[in-house]
């Protein structure tokens, strides 16, 4: 008797226990997967969050980038202007800035666009650009490309030849003394030769010329020029990428 009445005990009681374990594991299961929910639902807020302030971190960059490409563009191109080595129709030299008015905005959209892509190659090359970062150094680089363009209109050589020999020099000089890194060297190349051939196709069409054009419609000096505006645009967009990157 005792046996059985046993037996029947603990038949009686397993169903409850097995109800008990399966509710304890349905709550288990329902908890884990509100903590799942919420713990996706803060990832994804912390996502967009990153997403938007590097979004109008690009943005800030971008403006300031431009602006730096407009202010160069004007200043240089109205010193080219002084000396005759660029020819302009009338009615654009009458303007405010003596330049025509797509001048500033290209020149703006091309410093922004070389300017953002600096930082970008160097993160894809894995290649941290860490050579002279400082303002001091970018405000050095600015102040030589400046002297180089002005020295393309203010020195006087037996031809243009020599002029240009001298501009390549300090142009490497330049990338030097500011840059040396692969990527700086490729992308100043790459500027180089893209803005030479939209010069190029420029002066081709008759939207402007130059005096004693050398390289087919344009001076020999030039492709010189644009490789060491784009190694100096590259420098501004390094240290405005790591000063965002430090905020």
């Amino acid at each position: 008797m005792p046996r059985l009445e046993e037996h029947c005990w603990s038949c009686s009681c397993s169903p409850s226990v097995k109800t008990q374990e399966l509710s304890s594991a349905s709550w288990i299961v329902c908890k884990t997967g509100e903590m799942m929910s919420i713990i996706t639902s803060v990832l994804r807020h912390a996502y967009g969050s990153m997403h938007s302030l590097q979004s109008a971190n690009l943005m800030r960059r971008g403006l300031v980038l431009f602006i730096v490409g407009v202010v160069l563009a004007l200043v240089l191109n109205l010193l080219q202007i002084q000396r005759n080595v660029t020819l302009f129709p009338e009615e654009v030299l009458d303007t405010l800035f003596s330049s025509a008015w797509w001048i500033p905005l290209c020149c703006g959209t091309a410093a922004a666009v070389v300017g953002l892509l600096y930082p970008c190659l160097d993160h894809h090359l894995g290649e941290p650009h860490k050579f002279k970062r400082e303002w001091a150094s970018v405000m050095r680089c600015i102040a030589v490309f400046v002297g180089i363009n002005h020295a393309s209109a203010k020195l006087d050589f037996a031809n243009n030849v020599q002029l240009s020999l001298t501009l390549a020099a300090l142009s490497l000089g330049l990338w030097w003394t500011f840059d040396r890194s692969r990527s700086g060297f490729g992308l100043g190349l790459t500027t180089a030769f893209l803005a030479t051939l939209i010069a190029q196709l420029l002066v081709y069409n008759g939207i402007y010329q130059y005096t004693s054009p050398d390289f087919l419609y344009v001076r020999s000096w030039l492709p010189c020029i644009f490789f060491s505006g784009g190694v100096t645009v590259g420098n501004i967009g390094r240290q405005l990428a790591m000063k965002c990157v430090e905020k």
